[in-house]
């Protein structure tokens, strides 16, 4: 059984959580190099913008890709283990579900248990990149995930397991590994590693990479160079950039106009104090229990799922997918119920933007609270009296309040259909103006880029925020 967090203060084996003063220091090279390559979305491009959704389509349809829910029965190489009932492989790598109890003075709800996915093992989320003509170009995957709504999506250069990298799936190896856990490694440009979802991962953590390389790299067909500028094009479109690409690119450096970052609405120290304060003052106790008798959860021979019908279930699904290390596969995955929405609300305090953070607990947390979007929920699962804060606002918001909006999909490796439409909102004067809940604070934009340089502090749906603000911001 596994140790039961509690509440306490950090100790001096926990992971970092202080502010990325000790981020990675991009010279004025790298630097320039970015803002050159975010200028650029066709002309200079190894691949015209224009041409993308061809080739993504022509991926689409050089492989044979399916998905279809089995009965847990069905499954191979997967098990119910006595007496606890946790879903495990037999290879005893990969992942487990376990369950999960929850005790907290935070929140609306005081006590749950759930299940959970358990995958101690760091995983590598890499980007390659290369000058191609003085300009920066990123070598992206159309990767296959089950979870996917669309199965094929753009991906990291490395997107992997230790178990997959290492070999524990008997596949082919993986492509391009070797120059972010091998002999070929490139300059290090960024190396952090970062939270997974806290809701459905029990500790979950990778290591997010950018290494510069400048070997002559061909890319295999289902790899592409595409720019940063085309990257933010494409981030604007619904279910085409990947959660792990997202997460890979909110650890790049600042390039939006912005005034100095000490204009921040609450300095530095303070906003440590602040995210220090809630995870070390509220009460909660967190453990592993058996999957097995998890109350209000039952399990029927093809789904286990909540007596009241909400929040999420957990399936199992059998996979053929001709472009991946492995051909064909059986697996579990968490499929959510409902849309989520995912949204920061942003605003100018003397010139400066800042976006409205929010102190999350969730239990699967390396760190129990990390800074989170303002509002992060699927709506359908709270009742009224229990609706998330700020949620109206977000939703009721005019289109012309509106910065960003776009559909994008959770992590396709290990959930079904889990989609969320994020949002940049402008809050209006009168609500900027009003000082935030204890659990809420404005941090200006290079506050959270530097929080996120440093890892284990912000999650992964507000880093994916981060990365669609980038997306429409102006640059230097």
């Amino acid at each position: 059984m596994d140790s039961t967090v509690r509440n306490r203060a950090p100790g001096p084996t926990d992971p970092p959580q202080t502010v990325a003063r000790t981020g990675p220091r991009w010279d004025r090279r790298a630097t320039e190099l970015l803002a050159r390559s975010v200028q650029v979305t066709d002309r200079g491009a190894q691949l015209a913008t224009a041409e993308f959704a061809d080739w993504l389509a022509e991926r689409r349809r050089e492989h044979d890709f399916g998905v279809r829910r089995i009965d847990f029965a069905d499954l191979k190489g997967w098990n119910f283990l006595r007496p606890t009932g946790n879903l495990t492989h037999q290879s005893g790598r990969f992942f487990t579900v376990e369950g999960l109890r929850v005790r907290t003075s935070a929140g609306f709800f005081p006590e749950w248990r759930q299940p959970i996915i358990r995958q101690p093992e760091v995983g590598i989320l890499g980007i390659l990149v290369k000058e191609i003509d003085g300009v920066l170009h990123f070598l992206m995957q159309a990767k296959m995930e089950p979870g996917n709504p669309n199965l094929l999506q753009l991906s990291p250069t490395v997107q992997a397991t230790r178990s997959n990298y290492t070999g524990v799936h008997r596949g082919a190896p993986v492509r391009y590994v070797e120059y972010f856990a091998g002999s070929r490694r490139g300059r290090v440009l960024a190396d952090v590693l970062q939270s997974e979802h806290g809701s459905w991962f029990y500790r979950k953590h990778n290591r997010n990479m950018i290494v510069e390389t400048s070997d002559d790299v061909p890319p295999h067909p289902d790899f592409c160079w595409l720019t940063l500028g085309q990257l933010h094009e494409l981030l604007s479109r619904d279910n085409t950039v990947n959660m792990d690409s997202r997460t890979v690119l909110s650890c790049l450096p600042s390039l939006m106009e912005q005034p100095d970052s000490r204009l921040a609405l609450t300095p530095d120290a303070e906003v440590l104090s602040w995210l220090t304060e809630h995870r070390s003052t509220h009460d909660w106790t967190i453990e592993t229990v058996p999957l097995a008798g998890l109350p209000g959860w039952h399990r029927t021979e093809r789904e286990i799922t909540r007596e009241d019908g909400r929040f999420f279930d957990v399936v199992a699904v059998a996979v053929e997918a001709g472009s991946r290390e492995v051909p064909s596969w059986t697996q579990p995955l968490i499929e959510p119920h409902g849309e989520g929405v995912t949204a920061f609300l942003v605003h100018e305090f003397d010139g400066v933007p800042h976006v409205l953070v929010h102190a999350r607990m969730e239990g699967g947390l390396p760190l129990v609270v990390e800074m989170a979007p303002t509002v992060q929920c699927v709506p359908a699962n709270y009742s009224e009296d229990k609706r998330p804060r700020y949620m109206d606002e977000v939703l009721a918001a005019p289109p012309a309040r509106v910065r960003y909006s776009a559909v994008h999909a959770e992590e396709g490796g290990r959930f079904r259909n889990a989609v969320s439409r994020y949002l940049l909102v402008e809050a209006d004067d009168t609500l900027a103006a009003e000082p935030p809940p204890p659990e809420y604070a404005w941090l200006s934009v290079r506050q959270l880029e530097r929080l996120t340089s440093a890892g284990l502090s912000v999650n992964v749906q507000a880093r994916t925020l981060l990365a669609c603000l980038r997306s429409v911001a102006r640059p230097v």
